[in-house]
């Protein structure tokens, strides 16, 4: 169908008109995206992407990620004229409590926002993601006789966006894995918030794109909307190995002369002219205007949609029909997977009673079984399979060659592959997990905190927990970052004291599928608590704490500990008599959602002798031990030399645990 460019161009002006006046009733927002950009959400919205705004999560549609978040009036004013759940009293209450329409877009808060973005680079990311997880699916579930996955992935950038380096990392892993599903846009309008861009960036960034394995078309005019619309079809046809980059050459705030093609235009500052640039695109002093004709255009449009939707429920349906086992395993990971943790636990044996072995070796040998029972899981590390122990055998590696490959290689790239890991999870069919050193989580921090913000099951496997790592020293000695991830709402921090704990912490990292889970686990060996029930400490983790070793007699005091450091606790209430509770607390997020009376039991509130150890920052602990408690706990960086050494240099003995405890 050829575009019509008269009638788009009218919705165009429309469309500017409704940021327009969106960000003047505000008085807060981003106009320089929306007014710049507003010929692309034209032919894209109006003419060119595949969606249903009926069926916002139509399997097969083609998703469109705004990277830029800050220009998020651009992508309200669209999907409120393409005709999703965004009626214009939405756009009018932008950025005003409980609306739709937030200051930067948030996933499950609004129709058709696919990720929430806003720090600039994620979105590129979260793009990367979903173009992934597309090429799995359709490895994963299209047949010969049934086509149900062949969606493009379609983002939106700016030049701060593609100063971030995080968009730097997801792109180069983009082109080596040739995602040609991958549509990236760039709004290059040479202006950044502060100044012009060319007093920060010299690049030629079309060059750099080239060189990371994208196909680049520049548009010196990037509000033509014929060119726009031609570059998108050849870019969605070309199925040759490669992402695309397509770059528009725009102009800012285009509509409001007064600040158009400078550095003015970038936030609000244009809305003071509001009037005058109404009246000046020709539209009339009604604010928020949307004409008939634009609304008998979507709604004719919409119509169209709704019979690609359906055309695609016909092949979908008959797929399910010829294919029962591959529509229910999709259904499961739409759901989530139906699985509880106990459930998954089945799957695990358990592990031999004088087994000594690090977390991180424990947790490799529980992936195996559980990537077995959940087929959908998949898993990659940041350049060091070896050491994470988190490679699921036998299931192959994702490459161009092999889109069912269950491993990512993602490169010594830690942001990149939380951003990338965040798409596949906001895609919804796989569950994703990526590792590192836990030293590095704060590389990929940005994206964890945004996972925990719109409640992506991702989880995490970040190894080497604390100075029991050794001679790498101080700068591979994480002592802080266990205290630190604690503070990220909505994140589930494990610290397992050993396989027993690491298997149920695995267990409930898949299972949950409200918010991300964080797997700390460690590099040196650590017994197994034999001592204590296999079931006891499998069901206690999914608690989050619990009674490891109860109190032979009246209950005098009680000792708290994560991870490595429970070994000590255990050793010193052996030394400080029969009225010494033990309790191993491998997650405090998940303790703390137990009901009260289960704390209680747990941590009586009659009991005030107690004692917290942990070999990090101890600032999380307080809440536990009390004013009347002590925590003993690493407040300094670490020391390079054997992790034994070095634990006992700082404190971390049994010897001083008795000590700590006596003192109480």
């Amino acid at each position: 169908m050829p575009l019509n460019e008269t009638r788009l161009t009218q919705v165009a002006k429309e469309a500017r008109g409704l940021s327009i006046d969106a960000v003047a009733a505000a008085k807060s927002g981003h106009l320089g995206l929306p007014l710049g950009a507003t010929e692309l959400g034209a032919v894209l919205f109006g003419h060119a992407l595949n969606y249903d705004p009926a069926h916002p999560k139509w399997l097969n549609r083609d998703r469109f990620i705004l990277s830029a978040g800050h220009g998020s009036m651009f992508l309200y004013s669209w999907l409120h004229l393409a005709g999703f759940d965004l009626p214009l009293s939405e756009i009018q209450n932008f950025r005003q409590l409980h609306s739709k329409t937030p200051g930067h877009p948030e996933f499950g808060e609004t129709d058709g926002v696919e990720s929430t973005t806003g720090p600039l680079g994620q979105g590129v990311g979260n793009a990367v993601g979903y173009a992934v997880s597309a090429k799995m699916a359709a490895a994963r579930f299209n047949t010969a006789e049934h086509t149900i996955f062949d969606q493009h992935i379609i983002c939106l950038a700016g030049d701060g966006c593609l100063q971030e380096g995080i968009a730097a990392e997801a792109s180069s892993f983009a082109g080596c894995q040739q995602l040609d599903n991958l549509i990236l846009f760039f709004d290059s309008n040479d202006v950044t918030l502060d100044a012009m861009a060319i007093k920060t960036q010299t690049e030629d960034t079309a060059a750099r794109y080239r060189a990371y394995g994208f196909d680049v078309t520049v548009l010196a005019d990037g509000h033509d909307m014929q060119a726009i619309l031609e570059a998108f079809e050849q870019a969605k046809a070309n199925d040759n190995g490669k992402p695309k980059f397509i770059v528009l050459k725009t102009e800012i705030g285009r509509g409001i002369p007064e600040v158009a093609g400078t550095e003015k235009a970038h936030g609000e500052g244009g809305a003071e002219f509001a009037a005058k640039a109404r009246k000046g695109l020709g539209l009339p002093d009604e604010t928020f205007y949307v004409s008939p004709e634009t609304r008998a255009y979507f709604q004719e449009h919409a119509a169209e949609q709704a019979k690609k939707f359906a055309a695609w429920t016909t092949t979908f349906e008959a797929w399910q029909a010829a294919h029962p086992e591959k529509a229910h395993l999709l259904q499961n990971g739409l759901d989530g997977g139906n699985s509880s943790a106990i459930e998954l636990l089945e799957n695990v044996p358990t592990f031999a009673a004088d087994k000594a072995m690090a977390t991180r070796a424990a947790g490799g040998g529980v992936l195996q079984p559980l990537a077995k029972a959940c087929p959908l899981l998949v898993s990659g590390s940041a350049d060091l399979h070896g050491s994470t122990k988190n490679y699921i055998k036998d299931a192959g590696d994702f490459s161009p060659e092999q889109r069912d490959g269950r491993n990512f290689y993602f490169g010594i790239r830690e942001h990149a592959m939380g951003a990338i890991l965040n798409g596949i999870a906001y895609d919804g069919i796989f569950k994703a997990s990526g590792a590192t050193f836990l030293t590095f989580a704060d590389y990929m921090r940005p994206a964890v905190r945004l996972a925990a913000l719109a409640k992506l099951p991702v989880f995490y496997i970040w190894t080497h927990d604390s100075v029991g790592v050794g001679e790498d020293g101080p700068t591979h000695q994480p002592v802080e970052l266990t205290c630190a991830l604690r503070a990220i709402p909505n994140l589930d921090v494990f610290r397992p004291a050993d396989p027993e704990e690491t298997a149920a912490a695995f267990a409930s990292a898949i299972e949950r599928k409200d918010g991300p889970t964080g797997l700390v686990l460690s590099r040196q060996g650590v017994p197994n608590l034999s001592f204590a029930d296999a079931e006891l400490r499998r069901k206690g983790t999914l608690k989050g704490g619990y009674i490891l070793q109860r109190e032979a007699s009246e209950l005098e005091k009680i000792l708290i500990a994560s991870g490595s450091e429970v070994q000590l606790v255990v050793e010193a209430a052996q030394q400080l008599g029969k009225g010494v509770r033990v309790v191993s607390m491998p997650c405090m997020e998940l303790f703390d959602r137990q009901p009260q009376d289960y704390q209680e039991s747990v941590l009586p509130t009659s009991c005030r002798q107690r004692l917290a150890v942990e070999a990090g920052v101890g600032q999380a602990w307080h809440k536990y031990v009390g004013l009347d408690g002590s925590i003993l706990s690493i407040e300094r960086f670490g020391i390079s030399a054997p992790g034994a050494t070095v634990m006992q240099e700082l404190g971390m003995t049994t010897e001083e645990v008795v000590v700590a405890a006596n003192s109480l």
